[in-house]
């Protein structure tokens, strides 16, 4: 994912064509290690393709996933709610943990 946020970044940024070199530089401009494989794989399947057609077929194949949950059923209300509790309580506490203090902007 890092590989394609930063090949997206130099095609915002003007470059029609993306090298390896290019994507490796933005991401060691931020202190990420680029993988060699997988960007090779990358370049190559983006090479000659045109993005905007990309995006506008992977937006239509992501219409198509349904992303909607069902309504809860009836039985077991209580015992849903006590649940949906103690989701909240261990949701809470993931956030106030300082874990993701340290991130960088492509991982």
């Amino acid at each position: 994912m890092k590989h394609l946020a930063a090949y997206l970044l130099l095609t915002l940024g003007g470059n029609t064509a993306p090298s390896a070199a290019d994507v490796k530089a933005v991401l060691e401009s931020v202190g990420i290690e680029a993988d060699s494989e997988r960007l090779d794989k990358l370049i190559s399947e983006l090479e000659g393709k045109d993005l905007d057609e990309l995006i506008a077929e992977g937006s239509a194949k992501l219409a198509s996933v349904p992303s909607g949950g069902a309504a809860a059923p009836a039985a077991g209300g209580a015992a849903a709610a006590a649940g949906g509790a103690a989701e909240e309580k261990k949701e809470e506490k993931k956030e106030e943990s300082d874990e993701d203090m340290g991130f960088g902007l492509f991982d």
